[in-house]
């Protein structure tokens, strides 16, 4: 890599950390939601999409990634691709989301028990999980908290 590959590539992810640091503390639900939306733009995909966000000690995000991209009603998602991309982002904390592209936030039973599976998951590895948001499809702006509702 060159001298001027490795200004530019420090620059972007310089530029990148700013943007993430700009949401400050993910300390609400609501924070939580807005940053997903804002970040992923889910709430426009046609499919179910499952993100999370890492987060570090001070609730501040450290990354965001896609964990899995679905079909019109239903996204395969695994504790094992959630965990293995927060150990490698560091990470303190975690917050999920998901889509509900028929723009309906209410949770199914799968998204209980995936809320439950990745809580026990966390506890084991230290990781505090702190939130699953669902966000209404269809460029809608509604969405529900897992936590709000009793099931974090």
């Amino acid at each position: 890599m060159t001298n001027i590959s490795a200004i530019r590539l420090r620059m972007e992810f310089t530029e990148c950390a700013e943007q993430l640091g700009a949401y400050g503390r993910l300390n609400s639900p609501h924070k939580i939601a807005s940053a997903f939306k804002q970040l992923t733009r889910m709430q426009e995909s046609p499919s179910e999409e499952f993100w999370a966000l890492f987060l570090s000690s001070k609730l501040e995000i450290t990354g965001v990634e896609m964990i899995s991209k679905g079909s019109l009603n239903t996204s395969i998602v695994h504790p094992r691709e959630v965990y293995k991309s927060a150990v490698l982002h560091n990470s303190a904390a975690i917050c999920v989301a998901h889509n509900h592209p028929s723009g309906d936030p209410t949770p199914s039973q799968n998204d209980i028990n995936i809320t439950r599976r990745l809580q026990e998951a966390g506890h084991i590895l230290g990781i505090e999980f702190l939130d699953h948001i669902i966000i209404g499809g269809g460029g809608t702006n509604i969405h529900q908290s897992l936590g709000e509702l009793g099931y974090v």
